[in-house]
């Protein structure tokens, strides 16, 4: 009520009689009272600042207005002036004071709505065919039977060998195979037959053939995969009579068994006969696999007495339509070219092998590139490096050997020796023609510091280098090999 009071003064003082009158006429102001203090909020503030002087002269004026009031016109009608919207207005431009603002308390704050599983989790990938495959294989090998899980296990078949190798010589193979017969399958026993010629025992591998004729209750014969690896071994040995009967084996030996017989001739060194059966093969119109032809050339070009046939091969690879060589064969055949010196068939091979849709792989561009530089287009071999090392092939010890040789030919040994340096970081050992093409480069330059040097770093790593080299050197005065 005090605060109202003082309100009440301060609004006295500011406003002249007439005007409270006609306040008190509209009912907002009666006997010093306001009639609600919600409407003037402002009351508490200034009840702070009016004094007890005011509060008494409050008193005293609302005497004087209530007589005012009395001894007016209650009756005309009171508008609003812009003095009275304006002295009334003058109340509330005074700014009220704010509470400051609290800190949010970390207690009551709420949490963040847990993250939804279909936002959060990855998308799943599908899963690899390899591991599909996998895991069908799991799942169906529980279910099959423990015979068809045992007959292609290549540790029980390779087990089988063993065991029939340890046999003493009195005792036949049925000793052990009429134990496993049950869970034998057929082409099951051609993996140990091919492990008892491995053990060079081609009498047990016949003695095993023969038996599996002889079954009855689990038919194991007639099986060509077994009969190839029979043949196979059997004509490594030279334990194989056929030479009289090539001309009637041919026409109705099959595909397996015909290339297991030259395999194996091959294999045994007898070219004339792997020969002769392959021209037997063409004139019967039997087409064998190009890796046939491949493993003669490579058998043949190991006597000088074989290049003559080796080359004949590489014409009649030449003259198939349907070719199919695997990278290795590739290799194989470009290597028997630069033996031979026929540099342009290393080119159209290697075309041939791009044309194909194959990939190059370090170990051929290894060889074209050696192949380019016997025959002197060091240019060529050089642009071939830089096409192999934009493809991103991992160099090996023969590619660097073959780049360090090409650089040295074309008279840059400092690209040489960044190349020594970078094979020594990937952890490979020069070897002792690296060392001596590198030094016979410098001489070359005449910087025999550089010779010095490289000759002590070779001699550190227990290397032995050329001792023509090393006596030209000597005789120069400046060089000397400890």
């Amino acid at each position: 009520m005090p605060q109202v009071k003082a309100t009440a003064a301060l609004v006295s003082r500011l406003l002249p009689a007439p005007t409270l009158v006609k306040l008190r006429a509209r009912g907002l102001y009666s006997h010093g009272h306001f009639p609600s203090t919600s409407r003037i909020s402002c009351s508490s503030e200034l009840s702070d600042t009016v004094s007890a002087r005011e509060l008494e002269a409050s008193e005293y004026s609302d005497e004087i207005n209530a007589e005012n009031a009395a001894a007016g016109d209650e009756g005309e009608y009171l508008g609003w002036s812009k003095e009275e919207i304006d002295a009334i207005s003058a109340l509330f431009n005074r700014p009220m004071r704010q509470k400051p603002l609290k800190p949010p308390n970390p207690a009551r704050q709420r949490a963040l709505p847990l993250p939804l599983p279909h936002k959060t989790k990855l998308p799943v990938a599908p899963a690899p065919k390899q591991h599909i495959r996998l895991a069908a294989r799991a799942a169906l090998s529980s279910r099959t039977s423990f015979s068809d899980q045992v007959r292609k296990n290549p540790e029980f078949l390779l087990g089988i060998a063993r065991e029939i190798a340890t046999l003493p010589p009195e005792h036949g193979v049925s000793t052990v195979l009429d134990r496993w017969v049950r869970f034998l399958r057929k082409g099951s026993l051609s993996l140990t037959i091919r492990e008892l010629g491995h053990m060079g025992l081609p009498e047990r591998a016949l003695q095993t053939l023969c038996w599996a004729q002889r079954q009855k209750v689990v038919p194991l014969f007639p099986d060509d995969r077994v009969l190839a690896s029979t043949i196979e071994v059997l004509a490594r040995f030279g334990q194989l009579k056929v030479e009289s009967a090539l001309e009637q084996c041919v026409p109705t030996a099959s595909r397996a068994v015909l290339e297991a017989m030259v395999s194996g001739f091959i294999r045994a060194g007898k070219v004339d006969i792997a020969r002769k059966l392959l021209e037997l093969a063409r004139i019967n119109n039997r087409t064998l696999h190009p890796s046939i032809y491949v493993k003669l050339m490579l058998e043949a070009t190991r006597m000088p007495e074989g290049y003559g046939l080796a080359s004949a091969l590489i014409d009649e690879l030449g003259e198939m339509s349907d070719l199919e060589l695997r990278p290795q064969d590739c290799t194989a055949v470009m290597k028997v070219c630069i033996k031979l010196r026929r540099y342009t068939a290393v080119e159209s091979l290697f075309s041939w092998f791009r044309e194909s849709g194959g990939s190059p792989t370090v170990v051929i561009y290894t060889t074209v590139i050696h192949s380019r530089c016997r025959d002197g287009m060091h240019r060529e071999a050089l642009s071939l490096v830089w096409e192999m090392e934009q493809a991103g092939c991992l160099l090996d010890l023969p590619a660097y050997r073959v780049i360090v040789k090409l650089c040295v030919a074309l008279r840059e040994p400092e690209r040489a020796l960044r190349y020594l340096l970078r094979m020594k970081e990937a952890g490979f050992v020069p070897t002792s023609d690296m060392y001596n093409g590198l030094i016979e480069g410098y001489v070359a330059e005449g910087r025999l510091a550089k010779c010095r040097q490289l000759i002590r770093e070779a001699e550190s790593a227990g290397l032995k280098l050329d001792r023509r080299l090393l006596s030209h050197l000597s005789e120069t005065g400046n060089v000397q090999s400890s």
